[in-house]
């Protein structure tokens, strides 16, 4: 059985159209993890927002209006849809269709698709792709855990933990296309800074660190907030800052692989850090708070420096000492740790470890 192709349904986040940057992280994410499942051999369709694009993707493109994101609202928020709710209408799509497929594989960080998941036929799975922030979405996700153990999986260990003590989950981690990421042994003088333009994200620090010590730093990621930006800028007017705007990946690890050092300053909990492992592929040493899943990549000292949370002198001291980090030991961890086989290797065991307790399964299409 664990032979044979699958065919899967993914259902994508609904915070805005893949391609767009609105996503973060979770548009990486779905297109690695479609390439290492279409490489394996199976079938493979994609439910996104309408206006979605991605590169040898089967996508069918959903109308309506985008959910507001997640991180952006407090944890008492109350669970809502917008009118003509897109997530709504992408899960209506996927009820029509869900014949045709072995299994639905959600991407939405939303209470939604996680309530749906005892009223569809064939089996739905979940990444939780941010850490604890709701209150409602945490009781729904506990919930999905405890009824459908091993349906819902997250990106790292410290990411489940927000959620209490839960148990009989799969981390999928992530994997890259390192085919499309360039060592670069010899960098520039710049520092790199790479995500949404947004408070939870600390950008603040990052300028902080660098307004002190003269050194230049270069900001890449979708302009989400951009009162928030000329509040940051007002702060620090003579920072050496330079914000280069949202790149594709092919041109993103151009720029990336010349810097210094990444630096990774979030305020919350990361569920993962995509961006960590894409500047380990191109050889690039990475300092982040010691906070959420960054402390499960970064090889404190050998691939990179731990910095204790929200502390801009850490981050000063981290800098000064990346002479002492191999740039060549960053690249080799992301090779070992970080293929889009050894991803696809994880989903292909999980998918097949959920369809071998579901019951009455049949083939699609009989």
């Amino acid at each position: 059985m664990n032979d044979r192709p699958l065919k899967l349904l993914f259902v994508s986040t609904s915070v805005g159209a893949l391609g767009s940057g609105l996503g973060g992280g979770v548009e990486l994410t779905l297109y690695n993890m479609a390439k290492s499942l279409i490489k394996q051999g199976h079938t493979l369709q994609t439910i996104a927002p309408e206006g979605s694009v991605l590169k040898g993707v089967d996508i069918v493109e959903i109308p309506g209006n985008l959910q507001i994101t997640a991180q952006s609202q407090d944890r008492q928020t109350p669970i809502g849809l917008p009118e003509n709710s897109v997530l709504e209408n992408m899960w209506d799509r996927a009820r029509q269709i869900q014949g045709d497929f072995d299994l639905i594989y959600n991407f939405a960080y939303d209470w939604l698709p996680l309530y749906l998941t005892p009223f569809f036929d064939r089996p739905v799975v979940h990444l939780v792709s941010m850490g604890s922030l709701n209150a409602a979405m945490d009781r729904i996700v506990t919930q999905t855990m405890a009824r459908f153990p091993g349906r819902v999986s997250f990106y790292t260990h410290a990411q489940a933990a927000t959620f209490g003590s839960v148990e009989n989950y799969p981390c999928v981690g992530q994997g890259l296309d390192l085919s499309l990421y360039q060592f670069c042994a010899e960098p520039g003088p710049e520092l790199g800074w790479v995500g949404r333009i947004a408070p939870e994200k600390g950008l603040e620090d990052a300028i902080a660190a660098v307004d002190k010590l003269g050194v230049p730093l270069k900001i890449w990621g979708k302009m989400q907030d951009e009162s928030y930006w000329e509040e940051v800028r007002q702060a620090y007017p003579d920072a050496p800052v330079e914000y280069a705007g949202f790149l594709p990946t092919e041109k993103l690890q151009q720029e990336l692989g010349r810097t210094r050092g990444l630096l990774m300053t979030p305020r919350w909990v990361e569920a993962f850090g995509n961006v960590a492992i894409e500047a380990l592929a191109c050889g690039v040493p990475v300092i982040s708070y010691r906070r959420g899943g960054p402390t499960e990549i970064v090889r404190d000292g050998k691939t990179g420096w731990l910095v204790e949370p929200d502390r801009v002198e850490g981050l000063i001291e981290a800098i000064v000492r990346l002479p002492q980090i191999d740039r060549r030991a960053c690249r080799q961890q992301a090779e070992t740790e970080y293929s889009l086989f050894a991803m696809g290797e994880r989903l292909e065991a999980w998918f097949h470890q959920v369809l071998s307790h579901y019951p009455d399964r049949i083939d699609p299409g009989t």
